[in-house]
C-alpha cells in the first residue's frame, strides 16, 4: 500500500511539473510570437509578363521573408504574401479582388502594372487597402489622394530623362525622332504612348515622334512596322510594351540591316530579358534600358550585396535582374511602412490605412533599401515622386551588360 502511495505521489509531481514545464513554454511562445499580417500579390503566371514573373514574385516574397526574420521578429509582426495569377487582365484583377479581400484581409496588395491598376483605383479608398506597384507610374492614375503608389516616376517621365540625355550625347541641335511601338490591349502601354507624344509636343526640339505603331500582345513579326518606321527616318524605337515586342522589333532590324538604330525599353522588358529572349545578349549590343531604381550591373553594390543574402539565407531561386529589382523594391517599400507603422501603433495596429498613411507621410532614404531605389518621397499629389527624381541607363556592349549613366535628372512633365 505504502508502495502504491509513493508511486502515485511521484505521478502527481511529476505531471504538476510537466504542466508548469509546458505553461512556461506557453508563455515563452507568446513572448516570442509574431502578429501575422497578409498581403496580396497579383501576377501575371500565363499572360504577356510570364516570363520575367518568377524572378519578380520570388524576389519580392524574399523581401518578406527577411524581414520578418531579421526585423518584424524583434517588433512582433510578420508578413505572408500569397499570390495571385491576373494574366495582366483588367477584367481578371477586377473579377479576382474581391475573393482575395475577402480571404487575406491584407494590409497592403503587391501590383504588376497598369492593369493592377486600372482594375482598383477605383476600390481601394473604400477598401482601404494601399497598392504598391513594381512598375513606373501611369498619367491615369495622376490625381490626388490615391491609394495606388509607384516609387518610381511614369514611364514617360524616364522616357522623357531618356531622350533628354541622348539628344545632349548625340552632339546635335536637330530633334531625336521616335519611332514608338506601342499597343492597345493595355491601359498602360496606351497611357505610356500618349504621354510621350505629349512630351513631343511641348518639347519640339528634343524629340519628333514619327508614328506610333500599334501591335498585338506579344507581336512575332514587325518587320512591316518598323520598316515603315526606318522610313520616316526613326533613328531611336522605343518599346516599352513586353519583351516579346523588343524580341520581335529587333529582328525586324536585323532583317532590314538597321541594327544602327537603337532601342530603348524599361525594366518589365529590360536588356537582360530580352538578350536571354533572343538566346544571347549579344544581340542586344548598341540598345539602351531606362528606370528610376537599381540596374543589374556586374560588381558589388549595396543592392546586389542583399540579392545575394536573400539567395544564400533565405533560399531565393532567382536570376539578378531588372524583374528581381521591381520586386524587391516594391516588397522594401512595403516593410518598412509596416515597420513605420509598428513603432507607432504596435504589433496590433497595422492596418491599410496606417500603411498607407506611412508611404505618405515617412520618407525612405536609399540606404533603407539598400540602394534598390533613390530616396523616396510621396505627398497626396501624385502616386509616384514628382520632384528630385532620376534614372539610370544601361546598355549592352560586346555582349556585356553595362551601367552607362546613373542618376539622370527627370524633367518635368505636365500631364496628358
Amino acid at each position: 500500500m505504502k508502495t502504491n502511495r509513493a508511486k502515485l505521489s511521484a505521478m502527481v509531481k511529476l505531471r504538476q511539473h510537466g504542466a508548469l514545464l509546458a505553461s512556461a513554454l506557453c508563455l515563452g511562445g507568446m513572448a516570442q510570437a509574431q502578429t501575422t499580417y497578409n498581403v496580396a500579390g497579383l501576377a501575371d503566371f500565363t499572360g504577356p509578363f510570364a516570363d520575367i514573373m518568377k524572378d519578380m514574385t520570388g524576389c519580392r516574397r524574399a523581401v518578406l521573408e527577411w524581414w520578418s526574420e531579421e526585423v518584424g521578429k524583434a517588433q512582433g509582426v510578420a508578413l505572408r504574401i500569397k499570390d495571385f495569377d491576373t494574366r495582366y487582365d483588367v477584367a481578371q484583377v477586377a473579377s479576382l479582388w474581391p475573393g482575395i479581400k475577402s480571404e487575406l484581409n491584407p494590409v497592403a496588395v503587391l501590383g504588376v502594372g497598369g492593369a493592377d491598376t486600372n482594375a482598383l483605383q477605383q476600390r481601394l479608398p473604400s477598401d482601404k487597402v494601399p497598392l504598391v506597384q513594381s512598375t513606373a507610374g501611369y498619367g491615369f492614375a495622376w490625381k490626388g489622394d490615391n491609394w495606388v503608389f509607384n516609387a518610381r516616376a511614369t514611364y514617360p517621365h524616364e522616357a522623357a530623362a531618356f531622350y533628354v540625355w541622348m539628344q545632349k550625347k548625340s552632339g546635335s541641335l536637330a530633334p531625336l525622332k521616335v519611332g514608338v511601338i506601342s499597343s492597345e490591349v493595355s491601359p498602360a502601354y496606351v497611357d505610356i504612348h500618349k504621354g510621350v507624344e505629349k512630351f513631343a509636343r511641348d518639347n519640339p526640339k528634343i524629340i519628333e515622334v514619327v508614328e506610333t505603331i500599334y501591335t498585338e500582345a506579344q507581336p512575332t513579326d514587325l518587320t512591316q512596322q518598323v520598316s515603315r518606321l526606318v522610313r520616316k527616318g526613326a533613328t531611336v524605337l522605343q518599346v516599352f510594351n513586353n519583351t516579346a515586342s523588343v524580341v520581335a522589333t529587333r529582328r525586324a532590324l536585323q532583317s532590314l540591316g538597321k541594327t544602327n538604330i537603337p532601342i530603348v525599353v524599361s525594366a518589365h522588358n529590360g536588356l537582360l530579358s530580352s538578350g536571354k529572349a533572343l538566346g544571347d545578349l549579344s544581340q542586344m549590343d548598341g540598345n539602351y534600358e531606362v528606370y528610376g531604381m537599381a540596374m543589374a550591373a556586374e560588381g558589388a553594390t549595396p543592392a546586389r550585396d542583399f540579392f545575394e543574402k536573400l539567395r544564400s539565407q533565405y533560399k531565393l531561386q532567382a536570376a539578378y535582374n531588372s524583374a528581381c529589382i521591381m520586386g524587391m523594391s516594391q516588397a522594401m517599400l512595403t516593410v518598412r511602412a509596416v515597420e513605420n507603422v509598428v513603432k507607432v501603433k504596435g504589433a496590433g495596429g497595422v492596418t491599410g490605412e496606417e500603411v498607407r498613411a506611412a508611404l505618405v507621410s515617412t520618407p525612405m532614404p536609399t540606404e533603407r533599401s539598400f540602394g534598390l531605389l533613390p530616396n523616396i518621397k510621396f505627398n497626396n499629389d501624385a502616386p509616384f515622386p514628382t520632384s528630385g527624381t532620376a534614372v539610370n541607363i544601361g546598355t549592352v556592349e560586346k555582349g556585356k551588360y553595362k551601367l552607362l549613366e546613373q542618376n539622370v535628372p527627370v524633367p518635368v512633365l505636365s500631364k496628358w
